[in-house]
């Protein structure tokens, strides 16, 4: 067992040089997001061109065969310490986020990769990681204190061999099963809108439906102003400047806002039955919000534009959303269903602003949907939501596949490069 440190030349970090007496020249810049971690390599057709002192291209330019790690950056969710091969010979500088690695020449570079992100896998790296102020520091001193297994040249180079044949097809695997989820993601958007339209269930005469997300609809079927065939509504927020209509026991109102549109963005869920907040009756009151009644269907206008569901009880919501009560004429799930169908034209036509997209009121109110006989909606509707469920059950086993493939590919590194598993040639 070897400590890390004498894997390497001494790491080469720091920050960029400020003197601009001393010359410039452009190199590419490899940032912590140029490194795919799952294949330890380096994306360089992502990274930017930029200019660099004379002095920081003597200091820290990248080699062929040298690592760049990630040794900082900002949130939680995935810890730094990522690693990736340079394999080019045109100029590039690591980032200041990152550091290089130079491996010594009883060490393959590709070996040492793997081992690195055997640490990443066993959280060793994350035990060298520093948090302050929400940014992330790998102590990279402390990292390469870690020992490892470090065997002949020969025998590295076998097992990288192995590894490089047996992760390139479980990515493959990987990649397959991310394809069909895609497919199936597809399969559902045109499932619906075929639904939707008719074109499911009737394959005779169709006529022009005039809509701008569908291209004809049954005979029969009729075409009718949304605000028409349900009471639309929208909502309001009470003052904030009452608390105790927004923190007593007497706020018993669910209080649908932007907050709640995470529960319908995949369209696995057509109805929610709790929010994060609630309002009292009084703070409905005084306000120009109202209590919608169970089965009324939302439409998000603002920040999360687009996206619907169905209330599960009598709610309020923000003036975020426009809402449509259903009556006689219109199953709340077969709306919901049109709803979903129609979001890339509500997105590409009239959603409108450069930071966050809204749909405004006049627009809403202008919206035209297919209206089959209220027997063709239920039918419609039970049929769509078995086929949807179906999908997603076939999306869930596929993910959980990709999990079980993504851990075996961590532990065959592991396995491989700590001598645990026998690779042929590497005994």
């Amino acid at each position: 067992m070897v400590a890390l440190r004498r894997w390497f030349e001494r790491p080469v970090g720091g920050s960029w040089g400020d003197d601009a007496g001393a010359g410039e020249q452009d190199a590419l810049c490899i940032r912590g997001t140029d490194l795919v971690f799952g294949e330890l390599e380096i994306d360089v057709e992502s990274a930017p061109l930029r200019g660099f002192t004379n002095e920081d291209v003597r200091r820290r330019s990248l080699r062929n065969g040298d690592i760049v790690i990630e040794k900082s950056g900002g949130g939680s969710t995935q810890p730094v310490g990522r690693v990736g091969l340079y394999r080019r010979s045109v100029p590039a500088i690591p980032t200041n986020f990152a550091a290089r690695l130079r491996p010594r020449c009883h060490v393959d570079p590709r070996f040492a990769c793997y081992q690195l992100a055997s640490l990443y896998f066993a959280g060793r790296t994350m035990a060298a990681v520093k948090q302050t102020t929400g940014i992330q520091n790998l102590d990279l001193e402390e990292l390469l204190t870690n020992r490892a297994w470090l065997p002949p040249i020969v025998a590295q180079r076998a097992i990288v061999g192995y590894l490089d044949a047996e992760t390139t097809r479980i990515d493959a695997l990987i990649a397959k099963k991310q394809q069909l989820i895609h497919l199936l993601e597809e399969r559902r958007s045109s499932l619906t809108l075929a639904g939707v339209t008719g074109e499911l269930m009737h394959h005779g005469v169709v006529r022009d439906a005039g809509l701008e997300w569908a291209e004809g609809v049954p005979a029969h079927w009729d075409l009718a102003l949304l605000r028409l065939v349900a009471r639309q509504g929208t909502g309001h927020t009470p003052s904030r400047s009452h608390p105790d209509w927004w923190i007593s026991d007497e706020c018993v109102v669910p209080w649908v806002t932007t907050g709640e549109v995470q529960q319908v963005r995949s369209d696995r869920v057509r109805v929610i039955a709790e929010t994060r907040e609630k309002v009292s009756h009084i703070g409905i009151a005084n306000s120009s919000a109202e209590i919608h009644p169970r089965g009324t269907v939302f439409l998000c206008r603002t920040a999360s534009a687009g996206y619907s569901g169905i209330m599960d009880g009598a709610m309020a919501t923000s003036q975020d959303f426009a809402t449509w009560t259903c009556g006689e004429l219109l199953d709340p799930d077969y709306l919901l269903f049109c709803l979903r169908a129609m979001r890339p034209d509500l997105l590409g036509r009239l959603a409108t602003g450069s930071t966050h997209k809204t749909i405004y009121m006049p627009d809403i109110q202008a919206l035209k949907i297919p209206v089959p006989p209220i027997g063709e909606q239920r039918e419609i509707s039970a049929f769509l939501k078995r086929e949807v469920d179906r999908s997603f059950a076939v999306d869930d086993a596929l993910t959980s596949q990709i999990s079980l493939l993504v851990e075996r590919r961590q532990a065959l590194i592991t396995s491989a490069v700590t001598g645990e598993f026998p690779v042929r040639g590497a005994a």
